[in-house]
């Protein structure tokens, strides 16, 4: 069931919206009538919506990015990897770090920059896509899950930093979604997440987009700084 939003006239950027659940959020996005720019390391294929190749740990594609943007109302800070499946102990430093630049230095990064241009906003929204693994800490996925608990973190303390402006920043933390990156995961680290779930499933990219939406609509006044669950029943705080 798809709720009616109308984005007509603002502007959105989702990062890592080539495919997966950032590209089910820039589809409902544009669909609601908002001019969507997706940054990825990789083109999609949705009609109507422009592709900028950006590494969101690299500064100044970002700076480049965002100068062809005159105007900005919305931000999703979606990109991400999850990294193999490994024990703390065998995990290469490199991976760690790789995994954290991704996940928590590139939400900071384009959030930073993104700032001053969503205060101009009438209604400047952010929402980042944590996951459970950053309340909870998923074993064998340590750097994954610390650098969701980082953006978990981040997200309270830019909400409060901008709480006396219009912009909105909150976050979502999904359980195991039915994406792409659970391949990048071992079978049996997927059979669990499901396994803790009381509604014994894996969540939809479109379940996480509606929950966006709603993110980005002027009807979510109130909530800043907020992390919502999307876990099927499964958090615990």
């Amino acid at each position: 069931m798809q709720v009616s939003y109308d984005f007509t006239g603002r502007v959105a950027v989702v990062t890592g919206g080539a495919k997966g659940i950032g590209e089910a959020i820039a589809r409902r996005l544009k669909q609601a009538g908002a001019d969507v720019t997706v940054w990825d390391l990789a083109t999609g294929s949705l009609d109507g919506v422009r592709y900028h190749k950006v590494d969101v740990t690299n500064a100044g594609q970002i700076e480049a990015a965002l100068a062809q943007l005159k105007s900005l109302d919305i931000v999703v800070n979606n990109a991400g990897i999850a990294g193999g499946s490994s024990r703390v102990v065998d995990l290469p430093r490199d991976d760690w770090r790789r995994i954290i630049d991704i996940n928590l230095t590139g939400v900071f990064e384009v959030s930073r920059q993104v700032a001053p241009l969503l205060t101009r906003a009438s209604a400047g929204r952010i929402v980042n896509i944590a996951s459970l693994a950053g309340k909870e800490g998923t074993p064998n996925l340590s750097a994954y899950s610390a650098a969701k608990a980082g953006v978990i973190a981040f997200t309270k303390s830019l909400a409060k930093e901008l709480a006396d402006t219009s912009v909105r920043v909150n976050a979502i933390a999904p359980a195991a979604v039915e994406t792409e990156i659970l391949k990048q995961m071992a079978p049996d680290v997927v059979a669990a997440m499901i396994g803790k779930s009381p509604l014994k499933r894996l969540g939809t990219v479109e379940e996480v987009a509606e929950l966006t939406l709603w993110l980005c609509s002027e009807a979510c006044s109130f909530s800043t700084g907020a992390v919502f669950d999307l876990s099927g029943g499964r958090a615990t705080y």
